[in-house]
């Protein structure tokens, strides 16, 4: 019977840098407890905060950057209770002159200014460094599209000023949002608080990770605002009160990524409870994933189990809706047996470091044979060996450095700490996890 792992860690302890990832000496048979989704926190905290009334997020992240959102949102006259597993919100008046540090959190930085463009006066964002080379422009052009006035001197980045005048005329607004997904989402989560909502069109090459835009759209249904998707690349949001729902967060499936590599790596199982039967997050492409890299997914009630066998094959697949999952993926192909080619990818550029280029390069000091492709990646097999992989403060690149220490020697993981982006004590948590076989 496998032991399950709880998502919190007993203790916080300073942790070695680079950080040694544990390679275990069988294969791993355990369950793991997820913590809830980043996603679905930071769009069920928005829409509690511009609700008519309070509410309660059930099971809520906490990490940075849902206390980046809690912190955000708190700045703006709304009160959140991040006390215990639930948050309880209560809305206020949205007011300014206030400033917002949006850390690294794409979340924040682009859901955040349109909620801000209601505000009663001028609010400033900004964030950590790497955070000032992150594409905003497209929501800064939507927002002012739809009426709101922003300072940014030309940047289309951090940081720059939302001029609050306490209301959006709001209407329709044409962007392109190949680079991000969140660009479309942004301007949707606020737009039945203005005047005349929104109509969003997106005029470009194809969207991206669009399973996160049916989260926006189903989040905002659950609130009781009425969003009409039926056209391609047009999402319109009516006018109206935002219900006070209380809601209850599915766990982070994205951050189950690396925990089922586990089983195909060393040929264990992986049971992952709790897992919906149907949801909208972009995890839940990983039962297919996995199937077609060898090994055996079955979902019943008692969650997700994924059995490896001991083979690891290579796989040509589009990972155009689901690119966060790129580094683990892409991780379990360096380990495979025959090539792979991961394509649609080219927007994970833009993410927290240019991704594409990271795992080209981290995994090639090690031994790899990794090719950057216009839009994604060819990798070959290789023998790897030991050595230093940089996260360049990128969660998901930590995540393909673990995955790497389940069969490679020595394999040291730079700042493992930026895990805690979406899964605080993540390293703790793996190492019992590997050590519960």
């Amino acid at each position: 019977m496998p032991g399950r792992i709880r998502s919190t860690p007993m203790t916080e302890q300073p942790l070695d840098d680079p950080w040694p990832a544990p390679r275990p000496d069988g294969p791993v048979r355990a369950a793991v407890d997820l913590p809830g989704s980043k996603s679905l926190t930071n769009r069920a905290l928005v829409l509690a905060a511009l609700s008519d009334g309070p509410s309660v997020v059930h099971r809520a992240l906490r990490s940075r950057d849902t206390e980046l959102m809690a912190d955000a949102l708190s700045a703006l006259g709304c009160a959140v209770e991040t006390d215990g597993d639930d948050w309880s919100v209560t809305p206020g008046e949205v007011r300014g002159r206030g400033t917002i540090d949006c850390g690294l959190a794409g979340t924040v930085m682009r859901f955040v200014p349109p909620v801000a463009a209601l505000a009663d006066g001028p609010v400033v964002f900004d964030g950590d460094p790497h955070a000032r080379s992150r594409p905003m422009d497209e929501v800064l052009r939507g927002l002012r599209g739809l009426g709101v006035e922003i300072s940014d001197e030309g940047r289309g980045s951090l940081p720059f000023t939302v001029e609050g005048h306490g209301s959006v005329r709001g209407g329709t607004v044409t962007i392109d949002a190949s680079a991000s997904s969140q660009f479309i989402s942004a301007l949707l989560l606020a737009g039945a608080r203005y005047d005349e909502g929104v109509d969003v069109r997106h005029d470009g090459k194809p969207v991206p990770s669009l399973p996160h835009i049916d989260m926006t759209v189903a989040a905002l249904r659950q609130h009781g605002v009425e969003v009409d998707d039926s056209d391609s690349d047009r999402w319109r949001v009516l006018p109206g009160k935002v219900a006070a729902v209380d809601v209850t967060v599915e766990p982070d499936l994205s951050n189950a990524a690396p925990f089922l590599a586990a089983a195909l790596v060393t040929g264990g199982s992986v049971t992952v409870p709790g897992w919906p039967a149907q949801t909208t997050q972009a995890g839940d492409a990983l039962r297919e994933i996995v199937t077609m890299m060898g090994a055996r997914a079955e979902l019943t009630d008692a969650g997700l189990t994924v059995t490896g066998d001991g083979t690891l094959h290579g796989i040509d697949y589009d990972l155009h809706d689901v690119g966060e999952l790129t580094p683990v993926v892409a991780a379990l192909c360096v380990l495979a047996d025959s090539p792979s080619h991961l394509r649609g990818i080219a927007h994970i550029r833009g993410h927290e470091t240019d991704r594409l280029a990271a795992l080209a390069t981290e995994f090639d000091n090690l031994g790899g044979h990794v090719t950057e492709t216009p839009d994604g990646l060819t990798i070959r097999p290789a023998h790897l060996s030991g050595g230093t992989f940089r996260t360049y403060a990128d969660h998901r690149m930590a995540h393909a450095g673990v995955v790497l220490g389940l069969a490679v020697d020595g394999v040291r993981v730079e700042d493992v700490a930026t895990t805690a982006k979406t899964f605080p004590g993540f390293a703790e948590v793996w190492s019992r996890f590997l050590e519960g076989r």
